[in-house]
């Protein structure tokens, strides 16, 4: 097939050339996937523990954080930090479970989302988690995180 001298030519790759790129693209998406998910797990088992720095650690300066028990988004490491002093300590977390974690990764930003479950001595609760991650010279860090409560649907006849 012959193109006009003005249009866009295609670029063909070579099956091996594709399968090559395909493989790679999985095995960085892969590693991503991973050490989101290890900074999180981390992060997460020094709260459980009543220790929010895990968090504050892996967050960049310029994050927003909604939660339900904040009135209006939180802007900023300092302020997350401000809150994160009033209940430093309060929290206790004898297990926790990441349900379905998905970590969708485009360049420098990966999203992470995640049902969380934790059980302690008033019973336990269940949250969906959402945080986006970006890369940068320090590593991955947290630039937004949402967390609201999980109320899932219930079931209704239609009889």
């Amino acid at each position: 097939m012959r193109l006009p001298p003005n249009a866009a030519h295609p670029i063909r790759l070579t099956p091996a050339f594709q399968a090559d790129k395909v493989v790679t693209m999985a095995a960085a998406a892969q590693g991503v996937t991973g050490a989101i998910l290890d900074l999180e797990r981390a992060a997460l088992e020094r709260w459980g523990r009543g220790d929010p720095d895990g968090f504050l650690e892996i967050s960049a300066p310029d994050l927003s954080y909604f939660d339900p028990f904040t009135e209006r988004r939180l802007d900023g490491l300092d302020a997350l930090r401000s809150m994160y002093e009033d209940i430093r300590g309060k929290i206790h977390i004898d297990r926790f479970e990441i349900i379905e974690p998905r970590v969708q990764v485009c360049a420098d930003v990966a999203v992470l989302t995640y049902r969380f479950k934790s059980y302690g001595g008033g019973g336990s609760m269940h949250w969906n988690a959402t945080e986006v991650y970006r890369r940068d010279d320090a590593g991955w860090r947290i630039v937004h995180s949402h967390w609201a409560l999980h109320k899932p649907r219930q079931s209704t006849s239609l009889t």
